[in-house]
């Protein structure tokens, strides 16, 4: 049975050994991190998304209803009420921008709701304080280059 980097279990680990393993694991921990941003921001895209959607269809269905509505509906408050027929075509513009209204309202609520999410900035803190671990570890220290071992040896073999 061995330990995750090949060595074996109960095995003292050097502290070179240690320093890698650590930064092979702070390594992957930042790409886990920018992996959660991004996943966030893609979330809040789709939220932005969906509050574009809804300022949208709240100006088309001013625009495209009005003639339509505005017609069939001061034609029938007039048929009900015996009321002037310009009184009845402003109730019917009133109602089509109360519907307008409400769809803007839905849009703003999405607009909120994507201004207040904190999501990458907060993943960005945490990265950076994450980072500023890494300063404080001692480097992985080198193996001497093999030509100078060569020399070491014959010189001291001499």
């Amino acid at each position: 049975m061995s330990a995750p980097d090949g060595s074996p279990v109960g095995a003292e680990r050097s502290i070179g050994q240690l320093v890698a393993s650590a930064t092979t694991e702070m390594s992957a921990l930042v790409h886990d991190e920018i992996a959660l941003a991004k996943a966030q921001l893609k979330q809040d895209v789709k939220r932005g998304a969906v509050s574009g959607g809804a300022f949208s269809a709240a100006g088309a269905v001013l625009i495209f209803s009005l003639p339509m509505l505005s017609f069939a509906l001061a034609y029938g408050i007039r048929t009900w009420s015996d009321w002037n027929l310009a009184i009845c075509f402003l109730l019917s513009f009133a109602a089509n921008v109360l519907v307008a209204a409400v769809l803007a309202l839905i849009g703003m609520i999405f607009a909120k709701k994507v201004k207040k999410s904190q999501g990458p900035q907060k993943v960005a803190a945490s990265v950076k304080e994450t980072a500023g671990v890494l300063p404080n570890a001692k480097p992985h220290p080198r193996p001497e280059p093999v030509e100078d071992v060569v020399k070491a040896v014959a010189r001291s073999s001499s």
